[in-house]
């Protein structure tokens, strides 16, 4: 339209049911496995509490919401991070620590629209949507920190430290636990990441989306439920923040993984009462605040007993579907050079795999006609306006996600066995 409106590829995971979608691929279909999306099984699971299936209307749900979500919502998530993270602490959260978005994705689009002139640090791998988020705000000028396969893509708090001071950082952005390597920072090693912000003043801005998604024996900083110790329980920043109203720590997170529910669109940001008060301001343009029936079904998600029922039940469940998926792949020759702790993701390499299948993206596209998705692993090389030259250093990983249900999975992951044996064989499926 006379150049009025520019053009804007699929990123990550769309792109990837995008090319699924051209060999026949469609959501929902239980002849595929989708080993790409990620999304965790919605439906009844072992131990957790029965799904919400109803929401009942009342009359004031048919008018506008506040932008920064209801009261009762707010009041909520603010418990809720108390009562796990910071029982017996002075400092604590209220409603006014807590906005709430519709999802995750517009939360972060209202943090990337307050964010003043910044040189923030990101790293990859990671989410791919933080790639648009640095495009569309020009604002943020991003300053690349690469982690490194043989470090495990984990970076040393001193080294980050040294980084931020020569790097002259304002801000950093990175999902822990991380989305696609299932890296996770906690104990200790979060305490200083959060100790670093605090006496930097460098702003954290940390997607916990996955921060149930924990599956180590539990260790000091993590929370452990009462009735099972061995849980270890999920892991957030919250728990080193010193003081809620100061301390640049800025907290993401939702229903839409830990609590199964990503067709509600709930995300919420928690951070200091100026920041909140900013995103509001952001939200009342960007988009009018979250729908008034789901924020009220969202406090029945909240509630204490059936959220620790059903993120424990996650953690169970998860974790044996983690075995699983990590057995099977090593197996059929791939590897992992950061074993995950969280999330429901593995990032495999695939370089000792057959020749045919040791790029992501060729990996990805032969999964296809074996009805299996994945997703190339250089899509997690975020690099926005392609300010990187040359082929990516990630080019031969893939993220593969164990979000179906346990049957799914072993299907998608039998027939990934099946296109490597053809391989091997110098054998492939007909495109």
């Amino acid at each position: 339209m006379n150049g009025v409106f520019r053009d804007l590829p699929f990123m990550g995971v769309i792109r990837v049911n995008n090319e699924a979608m051209r060999h026949g691929w469609t959501m929902g279909d239980p002849a595929w496995s989708n080993l790409g999306q990620g999304q965790p099984e919605v439906g009844e699971i072992r131990g957790a509490p029965p799904r919400i299936r109803s929401i009942a209307l009342e009359p004031e749900d048919h008018a506008y919401g506040p932008v920064e979500g209801t009261a009762a919502l707010r009041e909520a998530v603010a418990a809720h991070y108390n009562r796990l993270y910071r029982r017996g602490l002075p400092s604590q959260y209220t409603a006014d620590h807590v906005a709430i978005a519709s999802g995750g994705r517009l939360a972060l689009s209202r943090l990337g629209a307050c964010l003043d002139i910044t040189r923030l640090g990101y790293f990859t791998p990671d989410y791919t949507a933080y790639e648009d988020l640095f495009t569309t705000f020009q604002r943020i000028e991003p300053v690349h920190i690469p982690l490194e396969p043989a470090e495990g893509f984990r970076i040393a708090p001193q080294a980050l430290r040294d980084l931020v001071a020569r790097e002259r950082l304002d801000s950093l952005l990175l999902s822990n636990p991380c989305n696609p390597t299932g890296v996770v920072i906690h104990g200790e090693e979060l305490a200083r990441w959060v100790a670093l912000a605090r006496e930097t003043r460098t702003t954290l801005l940390l997607d916990e989306f996955y921060s149930h998604y924990f599956y180590p024996e539990a260790e000091p900083g993590t929370v452990c439920d009462a009735e099972n110790p061995e849980d270890p329980g999920p892991v957030s920043a919250a728990a080193f923040v010193e003081d809620v109203d100061e301390d640049p720590v800025i907290l993401v997170d939702g229903l839409t993984k830990c609590y199964r529910y990503p067709g509600w669109r709930v995300g919420w940001v928690v951070g200091p009462p100026r920041v909140i008060r900013t995103l509001t301001a952001a939200g009342s343009f960007l988009d009018g605040g979250p729908g008034r029936p789901i924020q009220r079904a969202a406090l029945t998600a909240l509630e204490p007993r059936r959220a620790d029922l059903e993120t424990a039940a996650v953690r169970d469940v998860f974790r044996e579907k983690q075995e699983l998926t990590l057995s099977r792949l090593r197996a059929m020759g791939v590897g992992f050079p950061a074993p995950p702790q969280g999330t429901f993701y593995v990032f495999g390499r695939l370089s000792d795999l057959p020749v045919p299948l040791r790029d992501g993206q060729a990996f990805m596209r032969a999964a296809f006609r074996h009805r299996v998705l994945t997703v190339p692993g250089e899509f997690f090389d975020v690099n926005p306006g392609r300010a990187r030259g040359g082929p990516s250093p990630l080019a031969s990983f893939a993220r593969f996600s164990f979000g179906p249900p346990i049957d799914n999975l072993r299907a998608g992951l039998d027939r990934l066995e099946e296109m490597i044996g053809l391989a091997r064989l110098g054998r492939e499926l007909p495109a």
